[in-house]
């Protein structure tokens, strides 16, 4: 009986800790996250492993970026373009 009740928990609990890690994969929208590219943007330095990896965490948020009028600039500049294509990140048609 006390065997049977713990498969039972144990095949409620299962599948919902599967969601929760897909939930948790999912990106967060936060342009400060960005700021490892910053300075790569502004000038014409090649982009670090960090600047890569942030942009490639960020990507499902670029077209929310790139629609808000505080970004909207920083993230059309050519450098910005240039960053994206160096750390293998399609530009997005918005």
């Amino acid at each position: 009986m006390k065997t049977s009740y713990i498969v039972a928990v144990f095949s409620v609990l299962v599948p919902l800790l599967g969601y929760q890690a897909q939930v948790t994969m999912a990106a967060v929208c936060n342009p400060s996250e960005l700021s490892p590219c910053s300075s790569v943007i502004s000038s014409s330095a090649p982009p670090s492993k960090l600047c890569c990896s942030k942009i490639q965490e960020q990507k499902p948020c670029l077209c929310q970026y790139a629609s808000n009028p505080n970004f909207m600039k920083f993230l059309a500049s050519p450098n910005a373009q240039k960053v994206a294509t160096t750390c293998g990140v399609p530009i997005p048609k918005c």
